[in-house]
């Protein structure tokens, strides 16, 4: 799994350099795929349930599961969602990170930042003998105390040797609920916040999920083992290791 982090990792190194006014995202998709297959993996959400790009990109208030394409043309103050899945030796890793196209607004780059720290509040729980609950809670607690929501319609997940495992990881919960964390547990742990209301609606290609109210959505995510010594996050690039 380390190695699938590894490789993810370099993905978004590389990807984040090409995030500009006038690219689309399925170029993006494009780019990340041929990437992917030269570090010997494989994208794993392409063809997942007949899902048709090597990565999820979702621009301003769509949530996850954006389909990239030709059309979808990044423009100046937009934020994207880079979404990706990467198996590799019969394991994966799932990652997202959410970027600015450009100069954006202060209000879009403290979403994207109370995300993104979010998400290391959530970690600072996952340690062996406390429960998923706490984790899920200090999530929630954080994007609120921010005054943005999270997402009721979509969880993080367990992740090994197949995409989605058990247990489901909800970003909102109680302290000293759910599952208790032990030693080996591989999480994909990734709020998901929006600027507004938390309702969401899923448009009519069966993938793209919205804010109702239209407005901005951030997404961070990272695949983190627990270890007896405290987590270990396999996914973080190596400028996100000494923040």
């Amino acid at each position: 799994m380390e190695e699938a982090g590894r490789l993810l990792a370099s993905v978004f190194d590389r990807l984040e350099g090409e995030i500009r006014p006038g690219v689309s995202t399925l170029a993006l998709s494009e780019l990340a795929d041929r990437l992917i297959q030269e570090g010997g993996g494989v994208a794993a959400s392409k063809g997942y349930g007949g899902f048709p790009e090597a990565i999820c990109a979702s621009v301003n208030e769509v949530l996850v599961h954006g389909i990239p394409s030709s059309r979808t043309i990044l423009r100046e103050g937009d934020i994207v969602s880079l979404d990706i899945v990467v198996r590799k030796a019969g394991y994966h890793a799932d990652a997202c990170r959410t970027y600015g196209v450009g100069v954006v607004s202060e209000e879009k780059k403290d979403l994207i930042e109370a995300t993104r720290s979010s998400f290391f509040k959530g970690l600072e729980e996952c340690r062996p003998g406390r429960h998923l609950g706490d984790v899920s809670h200090a999530i929630q607690s954080y994007v609120e105390s921010r005054g943005y929501s999270v997402s009721r319609d979509y969880t993080g997940h367990g992740i090994g040797r197949e995409m989605h495992e058990d247990p489901a990881v909800p970003n909102w919960g109680s302290p000293g609920s759910g599952p208790l964390l032990r030693p080996g547990m591989a999480l994909a742990i990734e709020p998901m916040v929006l600027m507004g209301s938390p309702r969401v609606r899923v448009l009519k290609d069966g993938w793209t999920a919205v804010s109702r109210d239209g407005k901005p959505t951030a997404h961070y995510e990272n695949t983190v083992v627990v270890a007896e010594d405290g987590p270990l996050v396999i996914t973080l690039q190596e400028k996100e290791r000494t923040k």
